[in-house]
C-alpha cells in the first residue's frame, strides 16, 4: 500500500514562511514527477490549482501566483518533495496536497496518488 503523507502546514502572519513535506511509503520502485496542489476555501476538490511540480530529472515548473516565492524539491533517496514557502500572502490560505507518479514494481506503468493535505492559513 502506497501513502503520501504530507506535514509542514500550519498558521503563519503574511510574509512568514512555511516548509511542507510529503513521504512517500510503501513499496516504490521509481517515482516520476511530483506535484503540490492546493484546493482554495470554497473550492471543489476540480479546482485544486497546480501549484509547483518537479520532475524525476529536478525540472521546475511553478504557477505563476507563486514564482519567486515558492521552491520546490526532491529527495529521492527519502522518496520526499518539499516545498518551501516565503513571503506567504493570506491568497496562499488553502489545503495543500501532494500528488505524485510512481512505479510500484519495475516494468509496471506508472499509478497517480495523492496525501491526505495539509491545511496552510496566512492571517495576521
Amino acid at each position: 500500500q502506497v501513502q503520501l503523507v504530507e506535514s509542514g502546514g500550519g498558521s503563519v502572519p503574511p510574509g512568514g514562511s512555511l516548509r511542507l513535506s510529503c513521504a512517500a511509503s510503501g513499496y516504490i520502485f521509481s517515482i516520476n514527477r511530483m506535484r503540490w496542489y492546493r484546493q482554495s476555501p470554497g473550492k471543489e476538490r476540480e479546482e485544486r490549482e497546480l501549484v509547483a511540480l518537479i520532475t524525476s530529472g529536478d525540472s521546475t515548473n511553478y504557477a505563476d501566483s507563486v514564482k519567486g516565492r515558492f521552491t520546490i524539491s526532491r529527495d529521492n533517496a527519502k522518496n520526499t518533495v518539499y516545498l518551501q514557502m516565503n513571503s506567504l500572502k493570506p491568497e496562499d490560505t488553502a489545503v495543500y496536497y501532494c500528488n505524485a507518479d510512481l512505479v510500484k514494481y519495475k516494468g509496471n506503468r506508472a499509478g497517480n496518488y495523492w496525501g491526505q493535505g495539509t491545511q496552510v492559513t496566512v492571517s495576521s
